[in-house]
């Protein structure tokens, strides 16, 4: 496994996280301190405002989780890979995107500028 492949599977796991205190955790293994979130709806720096925008995107759309697809893509300090938000429920993926991100030297996190290919009402 390469460190793209460790930090993508650490960003999924923050994504991924339920509850507060596993969420806090989750998102300082996966992020610097003062890394630094985009997407078209939301900005946010730091491990707290993460925690924010992950709890609001599960609220939004309880019991999905994030998934994967394909294969993440890297060089030098930059991964890039898709995913999708998938309900428990149906198996419907109404969310999907791809993340480009910037890792630290310790394999953290410190930048993601995400992009939405589909969104529900779009």
């Amino acid at each position: 496994m390469t460190a793209y492949d460790e930090a993508v599977q650490r960003y999924f796991a923050a994504w991924n996280s339920t509850g507060a205190q596993e969420r806090a955790e989750a998102v300082a293994a996966a992020f610097a301190a003062d890394a630094r979130y985009t997407d078209p709806l939301a900005e946010v720096r730091g491990h707290e405002g993460l925690v924010a925008v992950i709890g609001g995107a599960h609220e939004q759309f309880p019991g999905s989780r994030f998934t994967p697809t394909g294969t993440p893509d890297g060089h030098h300090d930059l991964v890039r890979f898709a995913w999708e938000l998938v309900s428990s429920a149906d198996g419907s993926a109404p969310v999907a995107g791809f993340d480009v991100v910037r890792l630290t030297g310790d394999g953290r996190i410190s930048s993601v500028s995400g992009f939405l290919d589909r969104v529900p009402g779009a």
